[in-house]
């Protein structure tokens, strides 16, 4: 319960202490009882108040209490802005400095009792008696916790370590954003599930980030599962870490943990599927807008099939630590799938169901309708720059470019390889400015010289003014000398002739 004000305990007080003096043993006792549990007191000290100890004497603040008056407070408010706004433990052993320095230069004349007063306050007295002046101002009183705090604190922490032998429903999530190369503005997420135990992977697209959002979404992928969800681990996103999520895992009877802040080893399971299976398969473009959403759900639907039921992974059976080295033993390869069915833990009628499903798949039409999804991806990721629509294969014609699909390099449409990383260009001045035509003409005359000899005879013919430091840039000039005159020997013409008359022919054309 919560606890009564001073003010309604005294008026408690005030209303019981003659009823409390005209009552025999037995009642007060009765009214002793009362009293403590409202107001929480001790119960001698409730007897000593209703037996009239504290009569007349008010809770709160007591008289006479403040000892500084409002001159004191406009001088300190002075110091506080003359030293640019500090907090009152910085500030109480500056002003004895203060105070000499302005009174020194006629800034400021206190009389003997203020002076006094300044000096003698405290620190968390300066910083109350700036309290108003602080709020004038505009300053942050102090960091306001984010409304996930207090959510973030109520959700228990679950470590990599901590997992065990699971059985299978408990998962970690992860949200993979796909916002290309900026992450201005609003664009589709990718909700990512990984089962601890068989490493079934479920991805549902986001069109944006909204806690009740994504409790709808999960309970759409929830009736994809074989298996009941029983955990459901997050990390730190203000996405997860909400009432909303919390208590959507509270009612359906889910264990909600999350992983230690900036510990994303915590979560190895789905940052690892995170960039095997997601980024591999959707790439690093940008999509944004209703159609990439469902071009991502369609994709999705063929991926969760292909990747659980026909795509082998490694999982982690044993790590120990000898000195700084880490040694880890793997358990053989093995689809999600083949884990569902080999664990003891799932039941006789979903291995039923999921053989069913099984048996139906074609890896082969998978494939092709990813490769159809991947590349729908890339046209409307790409719209601006693509004006044409890409055929699609049957997959007859699919199935037969498989032989020769690896001499075109990579297959995925969505892979966009990285540009070369352009040579930049020169930002300081020419240190062989001065010299340029000279060097030139040496060179031309004597083309046999090392940059060693020239280095040196431009060092005598400018004393003082080159360093030794300066000899590569010599080097590399000479080294684009002596390419252009052998295209000049060998085409017989040069590099910049080249480059002038592709110019001239993008010009006429």
């Amino acid at each position: 319960m919560r606890r009564v004000s001073m003010a309604t305990r005294d008026e408690l007080v005030a209303a019981l202490i003659e009823w409390y003096a005209g009552c025999n043993r037995t009642e007060r006792s009765l009214i002793l009882d009362e009293f403590v549990a409202v107001t929480k007191f001790h119960r001698k000290h409730a007897t000593r108040l209703l037996q009239g100890g504290s009569r007349g004497r008010p809770s709160g603040p007591r008289p006479g209490r403040r000892i500084y008056n409002d001159a004191a407070r406009e001088a300190l408010i002075v110091l506080w802005e003359a030293s640019d706004r500090i907090c009152g433990k910085r500030l109480r052993p500056l002003v004895p400095m203060m105070l000499e320095a302005m009174e020194r230069h006629g800034h400021l004349q206190l009389i003997s009792e203020v002076r006094t007063g300044l000096l003698a306050m405290s620190a968390a007295t300066m910083d109350r008696a700036l309290r108003e002046a602080k709020g004038q101002s505009g300053r942050r009183t102090g960091r306001r916790a984010p409304p996930s705090a207090a959510v973030r604190r109520s959700v228990p922490v679950r470590t990599f370590s901590d997992w065990g032998d699971p059985a299978p429903g408990f998962i970690e999530a992860d949200l993979v954003a796909h916002g290309g190369p900026t992450a201005a503005g609003s664009f589709v997420q990718t909700l990512v599930l990984t089962d601890i135990a068989t490493g079934w992977i479920e991805c549902a697209p986001l069109l944006y980030r909204e806690q009740k959002l994504l409790t709808e979404v999960l309970d759409e992928v929830r009736k994809l599962l074989y298996f009941p969800l029983l955990g459901f681990d997050t990390d730190n996103d203000t996405v997860f870490m909400n009432e909303t999520v919390r208590d959507y895992c509270r009612d359906s009877g889910i264990v909600f943990t999350r992983c230690r802040p900036y510990q994303k080893n915590d979560q190895a399971w789905v940052e690892q599927k995170n960039g095997a299976v997601v980024r591999r398969m959707v790439g690093y473009r940008r999509f944004a807008g209703l159609e990439a959403a469902a071009a991502l759900a369609r994709l999705y639907g063929s991926v969760r099939l292909f990747v659980n039921f026909f795509q082998p992974s490694f999982k982690l059976a044993e790590k120990s630590r000898e000195g700084a080295k880490v040694r880890k033993s793997y358990h053989p390869p093995a689809t999600p799938y083949q884990r569902l069915m080999a664990d003891a833990r799932t039941t006789q009628e979903t291995k039923r169901k999921i053989r069913t499903q099984y048996e139906t798949l074609d890896p082969v039409r998978l494939l092709n309708e990813i490769r159809a999804g991947q590349r729908q991806l890339v046209e409307i990721a790409d719209a601006p720059e693509v004006a044409f629509a890409i055929e699609q294969p049957t997959l007859e014609q699919f199935l037969s470019s498989l032989r020769t699909a690896w001499q075109e390099g990579e297959a995925r449409p969505t892979a966009r390889r990285k540009a070369r990383a352009t040579k930049k260009k020169r930002n300081t001045p020419d240190p062989f400015a001065l010299a340029a035509d000279q060097l030139r003409a040496w060179f031309e005359a004597e083309p046999w010289r090392t940059s060693g000899e020239l280095f040196a005879r431009l060092q005598m013919e400018y004393p003082g003014t080159y360093a030794m430091g300066q000899i590569r840039t010599l080097q590399r000039r000479l080294k684009e000398w002596r390419r252009e005159m052998a295209q000049l020997m060998v085409f017989g013409r040069s590099s910049a002739d080249e480059a002038l008359g592709e110019e001239s022919a993008m010009e006429v054309q």
